[in-house]
C-alpha cells in the first residue's frame, strides 16, 4: 500500500523490466562474443590457405571472362624451368629470326594490349592466365610463347626482327641479396650470380596460430601481431646492413610488401632458415613457360 501511495510500485515494475532487458542484452552480447571468437579462429585458418591459393587463383581468373569457345582453348604446353634448361629456352628464343618488325615482344601486366589480341586471336585470353608475363610471337604463327620472369620489366610492346630478351629479367647476375621472410623466420643470402657468398638467418619467437594457450582470442591475436611486427622490424634492420647492388624479398605474401626491394615473390619455402632459403632461391629463379 505504502509503495502504491509513494509511486514505488510503478518504479519497481520499470526496474524489473529494465533488469530483464539488461539480462537479454547480456545474453546477446555473450552470444555475439562467441560468434566473434569463432569468426576470428576461422579467419586465421583461412589466412593460412590464402598464400597457397592466390597464385592458382591468378592463373584461373582469365577463364571467368572467356566465352565457352575461348575457355576450351588451353596452353599447348606448360613447364617451369631454371638453370641449364632455362638457358636452353632463352637461347632458342634469341636465335629466332623473322622479317623486320614481324616479331612481337610484349610484357603484359594487366590489360592485354590490342596488338597482342590482334596477333593471337582466339588464343589471346591465354595471356590473361599467364600474366604477368613476357609474350613472344610472330606474324607467321611460328612462334607463340609466354614466359613469367622473376624480375619484371615495365610493360612494353615492340615489333622487331627477333624477340626482345634481356637475360637479367630471367637469370641471376651481378651481386644481389635474396631474403626470405616468414612470420617467424628470416634468412638472407648475398650472391654473385648463382654463388652465395654471405648468409645470415634467424628465427623469432612468434606464437603459433594453432594454440592460444590461456589467452583470450583477441588478446592472443594482439600479442601475435605485435610479435610479428617486431620480427619484421628485425628483418628490416638485418637487410639494411646487407651489401648488395639489388635486393629481392620472397616469402609470406602479407609481409614481403613491408620491404623496399627491387622485386618480390610469394614462395612456400618452409623449415629452418638456411635450407628454406635454398628452396626459396630455386623457386624465385624458376621461370614458368606457356605455349600459346
Amino acid at each position: 500500500m505504502l509503495d502504491d501511495l509513494l509511486g514505488r510500485t510503478k518504479l519497481k515494475d520499470e526496474i524489473a523490466e529494465l533488469e530483464d532487458e539488461v539480462e537479454s542484452l547480456q545474453a546477446q552480447l555473450e552470444a555475439e562474443s562467441e560468434r566473434r571468437a569463432t569468426a576470428v579462429s576461422a579467419r586465421q585458418e583461412a589466412e593460412e590457405r590464402v598464400n597457397r591459393l592466390e597464385d592458382r587463383i591468378a592463373d584461373l581468373e582469365g577463364r571467368v571472362e572467356a566465352d565457352t569457345d575461348e575457355a576450351a582453348i588451353g596452353f599447348r604446353h606448360q613447364a617451369s624451368v631454371r638453370g641449364i634448361r632455362l638457358d636452353t629456352v632463352l637461347s632458342r628464343l634469341e636465335s629466332f629470326r623473322g622479317d623486320p618488325e614481324s616479331v612481337l615482344t610484349a610484357y603484359v601486366d594487366g590489360d592485354i594490349p590490342d596488338s597482342v589480341r590482334e596477333l593471337l586471336g582466339d588464343h589471346a585470353p591465354l595471356v590473361s592466365r599467364a600474366e604477368p608475363c613476357l609474350v613472344c610471337a610472330d606474324d607467321a604463327g611460328l612462334l607463340a610463347v609466354a614466359l613469367r620472369p622473376p624480375i619484371a620489366p615495365d610493360p612494353f610492346v615492340t615489333w622487331e626482327a627477333a624477340p626482345r630478351i634481356d637475360r637479367s629479367w630471367f637469370q641471376p647476375s651481378g651481386r644481389y641479396a635474396l631474403a626470405l621472410v616468414r612470420s617467424d623466420v628470416f634468412a638472407v643470402g648475398v650472391y654473385e650470380g648463382d654463388d652465395r657468398v654471405d648468409y645470415e638467418g634467424f628465427s623469432s619467437n612468434v606464437k603459433s596460430d594453432h594454440s592460444k594457450g590461456g589467452f583470450s582470442q583477441s588478446r592472443f591475436e594482439r600479442i601475435r601481431d605485435d610479435q610479428i611486427a617486431e620480427h619484421v622490424e628485425k628483418c628490416q634492420d638485418a637487410l639494411a646492413d646487407v651489401d648488395a647492388d639489388r635486393t629481392f624479398v620472397v616469402g609470406d605474401r602479407r609481409l614481403i610488401e613491408e620491404f623496399e626491394t627491387d622485386a618480390t615473390a610469394a614462395v612456400d619455402a618452409t623449415g629452418k632458415p638456411e635450407p628454406a632459403l635454398e628452396d626459396a632461391f630455386e623457386d624465385f629463379w624458376s621461370v614458368a613457360v606457356y605455349g600459346l
